[in-house]
C-alpha cells in the first residue's frame, strides 16, 4: 500500500508492509529503477516480523519537491539527508537499512554519520560514499568504459538525451548491468512509470554532475558533504552483497572500501546476479537483512 508522510523538503511517497509495532526495516533503490525492486523482498520480511518501510527517492514515483525554489538535487548528501527525514518524520528511532546503488549510498551515509539510528546495514557493492575529491582521478579503462552514461550525462545532449529516450536509455542500462537477468516487458513498464516523475531528469542529470565536482550542491548539505569527504567509517554490523555478474559495478571480492567497515561485517558473492541485486536475488537480500537483525538482536524502532 502507498502511504505519503511530509518532510521538510519532500512529500515521500512509499511502500508500507507488516506490522507497525515490528522491527523497523528501510529499502532504498537505486538509478534507474524503483521501490518494485523489493516486490519479493518486503513480504519476506514482513512475514519475520519487520516493519517494512520502501520509499521513492527524490525524482522518482509519487515523491514530490514541496516548494518549487527547492534544488533539485542529486548529490550523495541530499539523498542522505532524505533517508534521515523519513526516519524522523516516521519516528523510527532505529532501524535496519537495507540499499543498493544510490539508495545504498543513503544508507551508508546515515550508517555513517548517524549510526544511533541505524541497527544495522545491507548494502551491495560495500562502502559507496563519495570520494567526489578525488573523482577527477580516472580508474582503469577497463572499469572507464563503464561509466559512459555518467559521462553521457556531464553535456547537455545527454540530458536531451535522457529527457526524451528516458524509457528506451533506462532500460538499455538494465541489459546492460544485469546481462543475465531475463526480466519481461511487464516487469520494466512497472519500474519505467516512475521515470515519469517530473523531477527525474533534473536530479539524476545534477547527481552524475555533482559527484565530478562539475556543480555546486544544495547549499544546505554543505556541511553534510564536507563530513563525507573524511571518508567516515560504517561502525554498525553490516552485510555487503555483490553479484559477480553486475555489469556495472564488478565485485570486488567484498574489498570495496572494507577497510571503512569498522563494525562486526561480512561480505557474500552472489553467482550469476547483475546490478538490480534485491529484485534479482530477493531471497538472498533477504536473507542478509535477517541475519544482521539476528546479530543485534531485537530492539525498538520507534521514537518517544
Amino acid at each position: 500500500m502507498i502511504k505519503h508522510i511530509a518532510t521538510p523538503l519532500l512529500d515521500i511517497a512509499y511502500d508500507e508492509q507488516g506490522d507497525i509495532g515490528g522491527w523497523p526495516v528501510v529499502l532504498l533503490h537505486g538509478f534507474p529503477y524503483d521501490i518494485h525492486a523489493y516486490q519479493d523482498v518486503a513480504p519476506r520480511l514482513a512475514s519475520r516480523g519487520a516493519r517494512v518501510i520502501t520509499p521513492y527517492l527524490r525524482g522518482y514515483g509519487p515523491t514530490r519537491f514541496l516548494s518549487p525554489a527547492t534544488p533539485r538535487s542529486g548529490q550523495q548528501a541530499a539523498l542522505g539527508a532524505d533517508l534521515l527525514a523519513l526516519l524522523d518524520a516516521l519516528r523510527i528511532e532505529r532501524a535496519v537499512l537495507g540499499g543498493y546503488d544510490w539508495g545504498g549510498r543513503a544508507a551508508c551515509i546515515v550508517a555513517a554519520l548517524h549510526p544511533s539510528r541505524v541497527r544495522g546495514l545491507v548494502s551491495v557493492n560495500g562502502y559507496t560514499i563519495q570520494d567526489i575529491a578525488a573523482a577527477a582521478r580516472p580508474v582503469g579503462p577497463e572499469q572507464e568504459y563503464r561509466y559512459w552514461y555518467q559521462y553521457y550525462f556531464h553535456g547537455e545532449r545527454g540530458r536531451a538525451g535522457l529527457a526524451g529516450n528516458r524509457r528506451a536509455f533506462c532500460r538499455l542500462l538494465w541489459s546492460l548491468w544485469s546481462p543475465a537477468w531475463r526480466f519481461d516487458d511487464d516487469t520494466y513498464a512497472r519500474t519505467a512509470a516512475a521515470f515519469d516523475n517530473p523531477d527525474f531528469v533534473d536530479v539524476v542529470i545534477h547527481s552524475y554532475r555533482h559527484r565530478f565536482g562539475l556543480v555546486d550542491g544544495d547549499p544546505r548539505f554543505d556541511d553534510m558533504e564536507r563530513r563525507l569527504s573524511a571518508m567516515p567509517p560504517v561502525s554498525v554490523p553490516a552485510i555487503v552483497l555483490e553479484g559477480d555478474a553486475d555489469g556495472v559495478t564488478p565485485p570486488a571480492g567484498g574489498q570495496a572500501g572494507a577497510q571503512r567497515f569498522t563494525g562486526r561485517s561480512e561480505s557474500r558473492l552472489l553467482p550469476g546476479i547483475g546490478h538490480n541485486l534485491p529484485q534479482e536475488a530477493p531471497e538472498a537480500f533477504a536473507r542478509a537483512v535477517l541475519d544482521v537483525h539476528a546479530w543485534v538482536g531485537p530492539g525498538g524502532g520507534r521514537a518517544g
